[in-house]
């Protein structure tokens, strides 16, 4: 975490430093984060004048509104927040049918297009819509269903948080809380993005990216990957590469195999025939849907992965492109270019301004079917 700040970036190492440092949090329960106006919501009432809701007989303060519904279609402002600091931690729970229907969108000081567009789930490395713990440093997902985020997001100016609701339906029951610190931000502290690509299926003999014409100068730090296999064998073969800086043809950092860019290896077979599930601090993979396949080299099958390069930044000056391939085997032990099913977030801090993202897909590219 970046140092300097006044009360942010704590660790273990640092966390008894005292700090002027104005902590804030916005919820359902305090939409605009004000000192001293949490839990002030009132029971609503009937056509008859009776209070009604679960605290129609406790009123004020005895959670009155603790959540919020987003109507259809529309986009509904969750946090927007003045003056310089940076967000902390953000918690959010729905029901896992809108984690592809809802797209999270944050704006940095009042900028008109998004440093961070991605749907709900797959920010928080649940991209196939279905419940999975996850127990990494920057994101925990915890029983049942509770996204948590400590990305470290800066502003100077302000920040916007919004979330749209792509569905024909309303969306009930969503809970969230966004906390912030108010404070100084250090001139050399950058700004996080976020950009979510689909691959459905990937064309043949092509590499999945993850994300290109960054441009500016920065750090990419996490990558998230919900990837569908759609062929039967071992699927993981593939190199994830990063052109940095000009590279054209050929990629100054490239990996050896899928797996191992997760930190695992030999196809996560532990025991033998198995995937081996793991989830930890900066790497894992936590989820393997095997939508009624028996066996682990059936097609069909579904995973999502997570690496995040906290400690192992990479860092780039004037552009970034990052891209995987889709590698599985044939016959006579030759490779098989695969077409599966690949949807992917990629996330780096970097100075603003960023370059505009690709437009986000309809709701039918975004759909898990």
């Amino acid at each position: 975490m970046a140092q300097g700040f006044d009360g942010l970036g704590l660790g273990l190492h640092n966390i008894s430093r005292l700090s002027r440092a104005k902590v804030r949090s916005i919820c359902a329960e305090n939409p605009d984060g004000s000192k001293g106006r949490g839990a002030m919501a009132v029971p609503l009432m009937d056509d008859q004048g009776r209070p009604i809701g679960a605290a129609r007989e406790l009123g004020q303060g005895w959670k009155v509104r603790p959540c919020i519904t987003l109507e259809p279609h529309t986009t509904t402002d969750l946090a927007i927040i003045d003056g310089s600091g940076a967000i902390q931690h953000i918690w959010i729970t729905v029901d896992p049918n809108y984690w592809r229907r809802l797209v999270l969108r944050m704006y940095w000081d009042a900028e008109e297009t998004p440093s961070i567009e991605v749907p709900l789930g797959d920010f928080f490395c649940m991209g196939w819509c279905e419940r999975a713990n996850v127990n990494s440093l920057p994101i925990a997902v915890n029983p049942a269903g509770g996204f948590n985020s400590y990305w470290e997001m800066p502003f100077r100016k302000g920040a916007r948080i919004t979330v749209e609701n792509t569905w024909d339906e309303p969306c009930r029951g969503f809970f969230y809380q966004i906390t912030y610190a108010l404070t100084d931000v250090p001139e050399d502290a950058a700004y996080l993005h976020a950009q979510w690509r689909r691959s459905n299926p990937l064309p043949e003999r092509t590499d999945h990216i993850l994300v290109d014409g960054v441009r500016g100068c920065g750090h990419y730090v996490g990558t998230y990957m919900a990837w569908q296999t759609n062929s039967c064998g071992w699927w993981g073969e593939g190199e994830v590469k990063f052109y940095l800086d000009g590279d054209t043809d050929f990629p100054t950092i490239c990996g050896t195999g899928t797996e191992d860019y997760f930190g695992g290896a030999w196809d996560w077979e532990q025991p033998a025939g198995q995937y081996c599930i793991y989830s930890t601090p900066f790497l894992g993979m936590p989820q393997v849907i095997t939508a009624g396949a028996q066996g682990m080299y059936r097609s069909q099958q579904r995973h999502g992965m997570y690496r995040w390069h906290i400690m192992d930044p990479i860092r780039f000056e004037e552009d970034l492109k990052v891209t995987v391939q889709a590698l599985g085997w044939r016959s006579g032990g030759r490779y098989l270019p695969l077409r599966d099913d690949i949807a992917s977030v990629a996330l780096w801090y970097q100075a603003e301004p960023h370059a505009p993202f690709p437009a986000l897909p309809d709701r039918n590219a975004l759909e898990v079917i």
